[in-house]
């Protein structure tokens, strides 16, 4: 496996602080370049993703370690960026909640669990399942994938090395090969990098595509703070060019940008 190659470097221990900052750099400069490499297969699971979710489907990330805990953090946001409700994008990982914090051992070699973690959603065919794993032989994700798909779920992937066991049971699968790591093997690194800038990709385009966005403004985001309260009433104020204690009471009226605004325009 390409991520678990001898890094370009050694003798860490011997380099400066700012020598090792700057190696790290110089490594994670890469990523990006790899990640553009794979857009179009990005678009392509982005596509069929949509098309199920017009139809009611769900979103739902599986993984293990950091790639787990990835997924969880996308699935989280989406709620408060755009709206949505906590069960359309979903994350889970080898050995529950507990596991975000606290890593439980051997929780990534049981191929069975991710399907039972999923069952519970009462999956359909108009739902998606994306594995997540760096390595891209995670037994956890393997199962859960070969199982969804087994269900007639679309299954994707985005995994940091070639021709893998995961990308093999995913019907569209994203290989953003990252190369060794910095640190021989730490694939929270450059692979972790990847993987959170494609999952940045897929739910943001996502979302777009459903209809969650005016604009390039977040009008679905729920005002959860004084940082979102004041963005929102500076979104009402440029969209419709009403003062600010105008745009605030629209925003107390009708409880987030859209309707704030769609409110407003048909008065």
């Amino acid at each position: 496996m390409i991520t678990e190659n001898a890094s370009h470097y050694d003798d860490l221990e011997q380099m400066s602080v700012r020598d090792l900052l700057t190696n790290i750099n110089k490594e994670d400069k890469t990523v990006p370049d790899a990640v553009e490499r794979v857009i179009p297969q990005i678009e392509m699971l982005v596509t069929q993703i949509v098309t199920r979710m017009r139809q009611g489907g769900r979103l739902i990330y599986i993984g293990a370690g950091t790639s787990g805990r990835l997924g969880v953090v996308d699935a989280s946001e989406c709620p408060p960026t755009y709206g949505v409700p906590f069960d359309l994008v979903i994350g889970l990982m080898a050995g529950g909640d507990g596991a975000i914090r606290k890593a439980v051992e051997n929780a990534e070699d049981d191929a069975e669990q991710a399907w039972k973690d999923i069952s519970p959603y009462n999956p359909t065919p108009t739902d998606t399942v994306i594995g997540i794993a760096a390595s891209g032989r995670t037994p956890y994700v393997v199962g859960g994938l070969n199982q969804a798909r087994a269900a007639g779920l679309l299954t994707g992937c985005v995994v940091c090395n070639p021709g893998s066991a995961v990308a093999k049971a995913a019907e569209f699968p994203v290989e953003v090969v990252t190369g060794p790591e910095f640190l021989t093997g730490s694939t929270r690194m450059k692979a972790g990098t990847a993987q959170k800038l494609v999952l940045n990709m897929i739910s943001t385009a996502v979302m777009i595509q459903l209809g969650r966005v005016k604009g390039n403004k977040m009008v679905d985001m729920q005002l959860t703070n004084i940082k979102l309260q004041d963005r929102a009433a500076k979104m009402v104020m440029s969209e419709i060019g009403v003062s600010r204690d105008v745009a605030e009471e629209l925003l107390v009226k009708f409880g987030n940008v859209r309707r704030a605004i769609e409110n407003y325009q048909n008065d």
